[in-house]
């Protein structure tokens, strides 16, 4: 996702005027670069926003590492669930 230009803000200002930036952030649902001496310091965005993209970023890492088992799995890397299961069995002493 890129930052828009327009959503760049000084700190300083963000601070002198924090309840009307959270109220754009709440409404627009965009990200927004803060800057302290002209770099960019921090972005922010709504609260719902930033917990609906941990969510994505959650699910993207399952299905990578499921990916990355089936890869492994069709190199010869991996076992056949009833062999893992009763392995696991046999370790912990797990009856059938």
């Amino acid at each position: 996702m890129a930052v828009d230009l327009r959503n760049i803000h000084p700190l300083s200002e963000f601070q002198r005027s924090a309840k009307s930036f959270l109220e754009t952030l709440r409404e627009t649902k965009a990200a927004m670069v803060l800057t302290v001496n002209g770099k960019a310091a921090a972005v922010v965005q709504d609260a719902e926003t930033y917990q609906l993209m941990v969510e994505r970023i959650e699910l993207l890492e399952s299905m990578l590492g499921i990916r990355q088992s089936l890869e492994e799995f069709e190199q010869g890397k991996g076992v056949l669930l009833d062999d893992a299961f009763q392995s696991l069995r046999e370790k912990y002493d797990i009856p059938n």
